[in-house]
């Protein structure tokens, strides 16, 4: 089952290279046990990241901080903010729920909008990335698992203004404002950025604003946060690998996201409201686009919700969430469709002897054109010392077709307005060691999906067409390690390994085999005199096809704690690559910049 390859060796370097020769103080990449603000109903192992915190590479964008932890992000773009697909465990990109703020943003028009998140890193505070669970709470899509970004609250004034450029003519420039004036706070942001590509028809400009307003009161806090964004990307063969389409695409996203917490006796109390709103303009050919090959989209989705937890004695705390939401398509494509739910959970989450944590949720959905759907899920970690514990977990859950899936139309695809959702069982078993110093932990998981969604087609002479199929067997382990050699360097390292069973009857996939088998990063933190120097290595290997392995550096000078300069470089070897079969991905790129603070 686990055909390892001779890329193993490789593997076994980079991951037991810094186990040997490590020693004191965290890091910013940690191996945790993940508290959502919602509730602490998640006691497995899970992943998190300060997006903000100073480090040697200076990301453009919070998704390509996720570079750094068992995450496959398939970016079809030099910077994965442009186009980047998620992937958890093995799963498609349709398949992983994104969350701003313990809110779900998924696009219902199609998984390859889900990065359009219109918030700029200095808006990230972190981000949490919770593999194998979250549909019995947050609703659809969490097959593969959940990634929340969670935002900033304003602090003490601190005025940020940072700009970069690099070669292919890239360049950006980022300003934000925070300040806090008694118990009103605010936060501002502002990026431009652009390149002309690393050959034809890849050239990009995004543009993306937010504002945040945060009011005290006396038993909570009042959160408003607005984001948007505008994208224009060059697309060769983003859709149609091989078939030498110079595509084109349009995208903007509005963003609201309102939510009020109360906390007081023992109760907590969240209403929240989230409105997304995002356009979509594509261009099969760019010199045609006044041809019918363009496709506009909009897509409108809201959730307003109500959330409260109460302390409740032996049976700990025990949560009650209602919802309701709607989603809202208008395409040239797709035509007009409305899609509504109505939604109960339930979760509870206590401690026993000190020894152990028991989580448990339940969700009933009701949607408008799906019958009744149920997921829940249950877990458990037992403490063996102060350092060690053990985790166990099992859970159900759920993904509706997309709008695309369900009504697209060209002369290659079709999609299938008769399609089911799909469903899954999240089985996993780990174990977790923490010091002040050192975390690890490992998680052994098994996903059993059932009418799984993908485009299919018997031979190359008949279009892709969306179909669902009777089941997916997933297996795999997880291993990570976080740890610092003394005041001057620290590593953090992550390996996954997939195993996928599909069940294709004949049929050719479009994405099933698609997926990451072996996933490793190992990042190396130097802390020098003048500032920071981060090195990492990323090898990644898909089925049927040879792996690689990427080197990236990234160095700061700090004149003072206000202003430094930074010099950056991806792919340092210079690798020839295609994250996504048939989509030749960018060589060697270097980039310096400068940031102030003050």
């Amino acid at each position: 089952m686990f055909n390892i390859k001779p890329g193993g060796f490789l593997i076994a370097a980079l991951l037991v290279f810094p186990r040997l020769c490590l020693s004191s103080e965290e890091t910013g990449r940690n191996l945790e046990t993940v508290v959502i603000t919602k509730q602490k109903q998640f006691l497995l192992n899970a992943y998190s990241t300060d997006a903000g915190q100073s480090k040697g590479l200076d990301y453009q964008s919070g998704v390509e901080e996720l570079s750094g932890l068992p995450v496959d992000l398939q970016s079809r773009s030099l910077q994965s903010g442009i186009q980047t697909d998620f992937s958890l465990r093995g799963s498609s990109f349709q398949q992983v729920l994104l969350l701003l703020n313990g809110q779900r943003i998924n696009d219902p028009q199609t998984g390859h909008h889900n990065s359009d998140i219109p918030f700029t890193k200095e808006d990230i505070k972190k981000i949490e990335v919770i593999p194998g669970a979250g549909s019995s709470l947050y609703g659809p899509d969490a097959i593969g698992g959940a990634i929340d970004f969670v935002l900033r609250a304003p602090e003490d004034r601190k005025i940020s203004w940072e700009f970069g450029a690099g070669n292919n003519r890239n360049g950006y420039g980022l300003f934000s404002f925070n300040d806090k004036l008694k118990d009103l706070g605010l936060r501002f942001s502002v990026e431009d950025a652009q390149s002309k590509g690393f050959r034809f028809d890849t050239d990009y400009k995004k543009f993306t604003t937010s504002l945040g307003a945060y009011w005290q009161l006396p038993d909570g806090v009042w959160e408003n946060n607005l984001g948007y964004q505008e994208k224009a990307f060059g697309a060769y063969d983003f859709y149609t690998p091989g078939l030498g389409f110079p595509s084109f695409e349009w995208t903007k996203t509005l963003l609201l996201n309102s939510g009020l917490t109360l906390n007081g006796d023992g109760l907590l109390i969240k209403p929240n409201f989230l409105w997304r709103r995002h356009y979509d303009k594509f261009a099969l050919d760019k010199t045609q686009v006044r041809s019918t090959s363009v496709n506009q989209h909009r897509t409108d989705m809201f959730t307003p919700s109500l959330y409260l937890q109460k302390e409740a004695g032996l049976l700990g705390k025990v949560g009650l969430g209602l919802e309701w939401g709607q989603e809202r398509i208008t395409s040239t494509n797709l035509g007009r469709h409305t899609r509504d739910h109505n939604s109960i959970f339930l979760d509870d989450s206590v401690g026993i002897a000190q020894k152990w944590d028991l989580g448990f949720s339940f969700r009933w959905d009701d949607f408008s054109d799906f019958n009744k759907v149920y997921t829940g899920s249950a877990s458990a970690k037992f403490k063996v010392t102060d350092k060690w514990a053990l985790n166990f977990g099992i859970s159900r859950s759920m993904r509706l077709p997309s709008f695309t899936e369900l009504f697209y139309s060209d002369p290659t695809t079709t999609g299938n307005a008769g399609l089911a959702a799909e469903k899954a069982w999240n089985y996993q078993a780990g174990f977790e060691y923490k010091e002040q110093d050192f975390s690890s932990g490992l998680v052994f998981f098994l996903r059993r999906e059932r009418n799984m969604i993908d485009w299919v087609r018997s031979d190359p002479s008949q279009k892709w067409q969306a179909r669902n199929f009777t089941r997916d067997d997933v297996f795999g382990v997880e291993y990570s390690l976080s740890r610092k050699i003394n005041n001057f360097l620290s590593v953090d390292a992550n390996y996954a390994y997939t195993d996928k069973s599909i069940d294709s009857q004949g049929f050719q996939y479009k994405y099933g085999p698609n997926y990451a088998r072996h996933l490793v990063n190992t990042i190396f933190n130097i802390h020098l005199p003048f500032g920071r120097q981060e090195i990492g290595f990323e090898y990644k290997q898909r089925p049927a096809r040879r792996g690689w392995l990427l080197m990236n550096a990234g160095i700061n000078y700090d004149f003072n704690k206000n202003s430094k300069v930074f010099l950056n470089s991806t792919n340092i070897l210079n690798v020839e690559y295609q994250d996504i079969a048939g989509i030749p991905q960018p060589g060697r790129y270097i980039e310096a910049g400068f940031r102030l603070e003050w």
